[in-house]
């Protein structure tokens, strides 16, 4: 039995959908500046997970925060340290921005 996140997790394609609808993501990307550089996806904000300790508390708490990586290995790592820390709309995109380049958007360059 697989135990349940404590936080929401969404595919690319959900979270695309989200956006078009108009919701208020705040997407959150925790890979490495050389990543970004690679690919990125237009209005994220950059927090590296190496750097994590310096601004995992100025995340807001209100409002939805997405949270990707490049596979979503760490970005639920960040998800679940954000909930420890009294975040309740935090989402994982799963799959991460390979997926997204993958079934959203193949101008996202792949890595």
């Amino acid at each position: 039995m697989s135990q349940r996140m404590p936080f929401k997790e969404a595919t690319p394609r959900e979270i695309k959908q989200r956006l078009e609808a108009g919701e208020p993501l705040t997407l959150i990307d925790v890979r490495e500046p050389q990543e970004v550089m690679t690919a990125g996806l237009e209005g994220a904000q950059e927090y590296p997970l190496s750097q994590a300790m310096a601004w995992i508390d100025s995340l807001p708490k209100e409002g939805d925060l997405v949270i990707f990586c490049h596979h979503g290995a760490r970005s639920a790592q960040v998800a679940m340290a954000l909930v420890q820390r009294g975040h309740t709309n935090v989402t994982n995109m799963t799959g991460g921005i390979d997926q997204w380049s993958r079934e959203v958007d193949p101008s996202v360059r792949q890595y």
